[in-house]
């Protein structure tokens, strides 16, 4: 989930903006060419500043992988929409997005497609102090304080995890109005669910390191953290666009993979002023590469219909679903329809 994860971030309100105003024409499912290169303008919308989320994205982009196929990518900067609504209301041809919120969006109406699975493991974890002797298996956070970030899947995924570690599901939750690992070391609360790739790592860096849970341990279904989405009007209209982006995507997300450290010098070259810190990028990076870019078996960018089906059946026993009006679901939606591989390119 990258459920707009705990990373240093500072808004680029006034940049988005601008750039929104300028790319809109080329957004909406048009194809604009650049008359001097005959280049395809595409836009992309972050979910937030550059980090290692976006690593193959800034690496296809240094590395002309994205020129080489004709395309121009214009690099939206986050801003107050999150991407869901840019796409679906077609102001971004792609964006970043994540499994929860693209199941609520697309269970509602709106038009959102995934074509790209950055992240196949789940990168987000339960977490307290390395300190807490007395926790040690999530049912030990019956009665404890929870700091999360107020998005309705919290409390039943955790109520989920907790139950099925043998705990009642029994817990109290505050705003998280700091990093996480700073919350559970100062007392604010007993248990968090940061990322193990940023957050968890900036907390080993500054000597305050975490004891994770992993949710699949516990018998919650995998998530795709960390998505790349289109809407469907896009994709009907510019699928051999739409075959060339994601194409780059994967050669830039596949370097990634095979060299972290190059990787993470690339992203860090096109983001100097965001990413400063250059030991937790590349500590990030490694760690990406490691255990979250690739499937079991082997494969990168690809998503599966159980996935989807999986947690879309979660959400909609949480009573998270609902649809255009407001009304919650009476049934599980086909989460088939949520996402494609089919601009993949084929093996």
């Amino acid at each position: 989930m990258t459920r707009r994860s705990p990373l240093p971030r500072t808004t680029l309100l006034a940049a988005a903006t601008a750039l929104l105003l300028a790319a809109t024409a080329c957004s909406a499912g048009t194809q604009n060419t650049a008359s001097s290169t005959s280049e395809t303008t595409v836009t992309l919308a972050l979910d937030w500043t550059p980090n290692t989320n976006h690593t193959g994205i800034y690496v296809a982009q240094e590395l002309g992988y994205f020129k080489k196929a004709g395309i121009n990518l214009k690099i939206l900067p986050y801003g107050s929409t999150d991407p869901n609504t840019l796409i679906a209301s077609h102001k971004a041809d792609f964006g970043i997005s994540y499994q929860e919120g693209l199941t609520v969006a697309r269970a509602a109406g709106q038009d959102i497609t995934s074509v790209y699975a950055v992240t196949q493991k789940t990168n987000v974890t339960i977490a307290v102090s390395a300190e807490r002797d007395d926790i040690r298996s999530p049912k030990d956070l019956d009665g404890k304080t929870y700091a999360g970030f107020g998005a309705a899947y919290e409390k039943p995924l955790l109520q989920k995890v907790i139950r099925n570690a043998g705990g009642k599901g029994d817990f109290r939750s505050v705003a998280l109005n700091t990093s996480a690992y700073t919350a559970l070391y100062a007392d604010k609360a007993d248990f968090a669910m940061p990322m193990p790739t940023w957050e968890g790592l900036e907390a080993d860096l500054t000597g305050k390191p975490l004891k994770n849970f992993a949710l699949s341990d516990y018998g919650f279904p995998e998530i795709y953290s960390t998505l790349i989405a289109s809407s469907d009007t896009y994709l009907k209209k510019n699928p051999d666009t739409a075959k060339k982006v994601v194409a780059a995507l994967q050669k830039g997300y596949t370097y990634a993979a095979d060299h972290p450290d190059k990787a993470a010098d690339l992203l860090i070259k096109a983001n100097r002023s965001e990413l400063t810190n250059s030991e937790l990028v590349h500590k990030s990076a490694e760690l990406l590469a490691q255990k979250y870019y690739r499937a079991a078996d082997g494969t990168i960018g690809g998503q599966s219909a159980k996935r989807w089906q999986d947690f879309a059946d979660f959400e909609f026993g949480a009573g998270l679903l609902t649809d255009a009006d407001g009304k919650k679901l009476t049934k599980a939606p086909d989460a088939s329809v949520f996402f494609t591989n089919d601009y993949l390119p084929k093996r």
